[in-house]
């Protein structure tokens, strides 16, 4: 995730610098850093500000069509996200089948995810 993409969810979220960092479990400091581009965004902050944005807009938007079907996915059958029913949230999930991530590991599928459809109509 780059710096710019980080302020933007930040502002999206209606969280001060502070605020982010507390609900991250993150110091103030480290808020600053990821912001400045001094320090590189760890995975498990990108996946977390993924979910909270996911969850903000879930409470406003329930008829998000799952994965597997917007992808018409032949792989659904063997993939944790159809197992668990989160298919508006593959990209939070490890270990998915879908025919771009499969056999990859996860820093590899969160740059295949930051492109996907899936995710961009979660960001928009």
């Amino acid at each position: 995730m780059e710096k710019e993409a980080f302020v933007t969810i930040r502002k999206k979220l209606s969280r001060t610098q502070k605020q982010l960092g507390e609900l991250l479990g993150v110091s103030l400091k480290a808020i600053h850093s990821y912001e400045q581009g001094w320090r590189k965004i760890p995975l498990h902050i990108e996946r977390q500000l993924w979910f909270l944005m996911y969850q903000k807009k879930n409470n406003a938007k329930k008829n998000i069509i799952p994965c597997w079907e917007r992808k018409f996915c032949e792989f659904k059958e063997d993939c944790p996200a159809f197992e668990f029913r989160c298919g508006e949230m593959c990209w939070f999930v490890c270990g998915t089948k879908c025919d771009c991530t499969r056999n990859i590991d996860v820093r590899e599928k969160m740059e295949i995810c930051r492109k996907c459809k899936i995710l961009k109509i979660l960001l928009r």
